[in-house]
């Protein structure tokens, strides 16, 4: 199989154009292209007042492929395509009575889970929240009744944090073996759309999201796996030589295992703090902090596409925006939805937390994005491992009642904020939230240092999209769970605690995933981890 990389067509080509661009590229006849496959589609739109093309790389057969590769071997362009097929590093050995389990179901455990099931070791999967149809309805209660359900909410229950989000796919990790393709494929599998496997920034929407999500544990149940909603686990288990043992839940039942994966999210501080008092080694890690910003989805549009700006090809447009400030900070877009909405986050009483969401659409009115500063433990919040928890605590805590203490957010408009004056009114773009916005001032919210960051960095942005500063966009408070604030450590080599073994920490809440996609691919390699020792394992007991 050969690779181009590189080709580039108008935006407005007609589908028989591809295969006539790679028949020219190859310089063979149509008879020699045997099929061909898009493995990545993406635009060029530095020249967006003249032309954007689109630039893909195919992958394809053809006669005599080591001729042509050898025609073709100056030019980096035209290359050995490499293979993309996962391959499971084993099955289960027959006769194995011990069950892997899985302490949470999102996109982490969720694949952890997939992969263990596919190999025959049929997990035991422990959600503390309830499954994605439920869930759903208790976070709508919050938005529209201001009723919290802590247990059942944006960051608890079936599909994670994630599920209530743009439904990102794409990722900066490294992924040699191509995790992220089973990722993509998996998906597709379970109802995605097909272009996810092949368009440069794949999503999938939230209400998309909840039938992949549900057909997926479906999957995992018909090959033997369980999984268990509102089963939240209170204590690991684990003998006096650092052995997991197993999970004790809130119920007070015990489930036995020598393996035990931690897919916890960024907001299982209960878990964290259990974690920490029984002795599994934890460190804080940096994390941002900073507020939800909304434009018209139009004007990203024209700023980024100029005259394609409504393009049906191209969608809504996004951004990414980084400014780093006199006092040493770094300012930066995060978790951009467009056309999306700002939600409510919260999965605490007495606490105010914003995130993005988009459906697959993205044809809300707004674009919304997370305008944040990064912090670290040893210059923000020293103290101990868990001393980034209690920061965020003691900030949500803040907000809740800048905001009325009512789940409603506090706000300010962009003008107001830069000069330092209250809000009062609302202009032209009208916020998101649900609940509702209370107007006010942002500036107690959050340390001084952020402000005076953020209040620097926006009319920089401005330069680079033009309105990005403009007087009536809309600041709503406040952005704290960009990632986990604690990393559970464990071994390179093992994925194992370092002091707990038969512990993997893994995907988001562990510190090591950032997004649907990477937490995925680190579900992926925690479960063959487990699946590589659980083998070891049973052979030296055989």
């Amino acid at each position: 199989m050969i690779r181009i990389t590189e080709l580039a067509l108008p935006l407005d080509h007609p589908q028989e154009a591809l295969r006539a661009a790679i028949l020219e590229r190859l310089n063979i006849q149509d008879a020699d292209l045997l099929n061909f496959t898009v493995f990545k589609r993406s635009y060029d739109a530095r020249k967006k007042n003249t032309e954007i093309k689109f630039v893909y790389i195919i992958d394809l057969e053809a006669r005599n492929e080591d001729k042509l590769l050898a025609r073709f071997e100056k030019d980096v362009h035209i290359r050995p395509a490499p293979d993309t097929h996962y391959y499971p590093v084993g099955q289960a050995p027959e006769g194995l009575s011990e069950r892997p389990v899985i302490i949470g179901f999102g996109p982490c455990g969720l694949f952890a889970a997939l992969t263990l099931a596919q190999m025959g070791f049929k997990p035991i999967v422990l959600e503390r929240g309830k499954e994605v149809r439920q869930r759903t309805k208790d976070t709508w209660a919050l938005w529209r009744k201001k009723t919290l359900s802590p247990e059942s909410n944006v960051q608890f229950g079936e599909g994670g944090a994630g599920l209530f989000s743009d439904g990102k796919l794409y990722s900066q990790i490294k992924d040699p073996k191509f995790y992220g393709r089973k990722v993509m494929h998996e998906f597709v599998r379970a109802g995605a759309p097909e272009e996810i496997m092949y368009v440069s920034k794949p999503h999938i929407g939230t209400f998309r999201l909840t039938g992949v999500v549900s057909t997926m544990r479906e999957e995992i149940k018909k090959l033997g796996g369980e999984v268990r909603f509102e089963s939240k686990v209170t204590e690991v288990l684990r003998n006096d030589d650092g052995q997991t043992e197993g999970v004790m839940l809130a119920s007070g039942e015990i489930i036995h295992s020598r393996h035990v994966v931690l897919a916890l999210g960024h907001s299982s501080r209960d878990t964290f703090r259990m974690l920490h008092r029984n002795g599994v080694y934890i460190e804080a890690k940096p994390f941002a902090v900073g507020f939800r910003i909304e434009h018209p989805q139009s004007l990203i549009d024209h700023a980024r596409l100029g005259k394609y700006a409504g393009h049906p090809e191209l969608g809504a447009a996004d951004y990414k925006l980084v400014y780093h400030a006199k006092n040493g900070r770094a300012v930066y877009s995060f978790c951009m939805c467009p056309g999306g909405t700002v939600v409510a986050a919260t999965s605490e009483p007495g606490r105010v937390v914003t995130n993005g969401m988009s459906q697959y659409s993205r044809n809300e009115r707004n674009a919304n994005s997370g305008i944040v500063v990064g912090i670290t433990p040893e210059q923000d919040f020293p103290g101990g491992p868990l001393a980034g928890v209690e920061l965020q605590e003691k900030l949500e805590e803040k907000a809740y009642e800048l905001g009325g203490s009512d789940y409603c957010a506090p706000g300010q408009l962009v003008g107001d904020f830069i000069r330092g004056k209250e809000s009062s009114e609302f202009g032209e773009v009208e916020p998101s939230y649900k609940p509702g916005v209370k107007l006010g001032s942002l500036y107690p919210s959050l340390p001084s240092y952020v402000i005076d960051a953020i209040r620097e960095a926006l009319p920089e942005f401005g330069k680079q999209i033009r309105g990005f500063d403009r007087d009536d966009a809309i600041l709503t408070g406040i952005e704290t769970r960009t990632s986990s604030p604690v990393r559970i450590a464990r071994d390179r080599d093992s994925l194992q605690s370092v002091n707990t073994k038969g512990l993997y920490p893994a995907g988001e809440g562990a510190g090591y995933a950032g997004g649907i996609l990477s937490a995925g691919v680190d579900g992926i390699k925690v479960a063959e981890a487990v699946a590589l020792d659980m083998i070891a394992q049973h052979g030296k007991r055989a």
